[in-house]
């Protein structure tokens, strides 16, 4: 008898559209959770070098928690190239001008660095408020404990 590892193909995946209300929610448990969602690694057929994930929409992201002093001291960094260019934004500054990167960040900071991650990532859709264009896609609920 002939013993082999299945390895998963693209079309095996059965993409589901899930919906999660990140409202009181601690932004890296709730990055965690999803990163592992849009890999697949709740799939029985998880393989690392395809996409076995599924489509994730996060809404409330306006709302979300940091535990301890993380909202005065956590920075983003970006640097436009130029010499002295680096910039830091703290989490509460960019949670009053763009709430939902705070969810981005997290995530695809917890994605693989390939052509399979940034292909994940863009499974991700945030936004601030509780309302999302996507009901089309019938998302279920997806209930993430806090």
């Amino acid at each position: 008898m002939k013993k082999y590892t299945y390895s998963a193909k693209p079309e095996d995946n059965k993409q589901k559209w899930y919906v999660v209300d990140a409202a009181d929610m601690v932004l890296g448990r709730l990055a965690s959770e999803l990163a592992a969602r849009l890999r697949g690694k709740h799939n029985p057929l998880f393989t690392p070098h395809t996409d076995q994930g599924d489509w994730i929409v996060v809404v409330n992201a306006d709302k979300i928690r940091l535990t301890g002093r993380k909202w005065d001291q956590k920075c983003y960094y970006s640097h436009s190239g130029y010499i002295g260019g680096l910039k830091c934004v703290t989490a509460k500054k960019l949670l009053e001008k763009r709430p939902e990167d705070l969810v981005r960040h997290a995530v695809k900071g917890m994605l693989p660095k390939t052509k399979v991650g940034y292909k994940l990532y863009k499974k991700l859709k945030v936004y601030a408020g509780p309302v999302h264009p996507h009901e089309a896609q019938q998302p279920e609920a997806l209930s993430i404990a806090k």
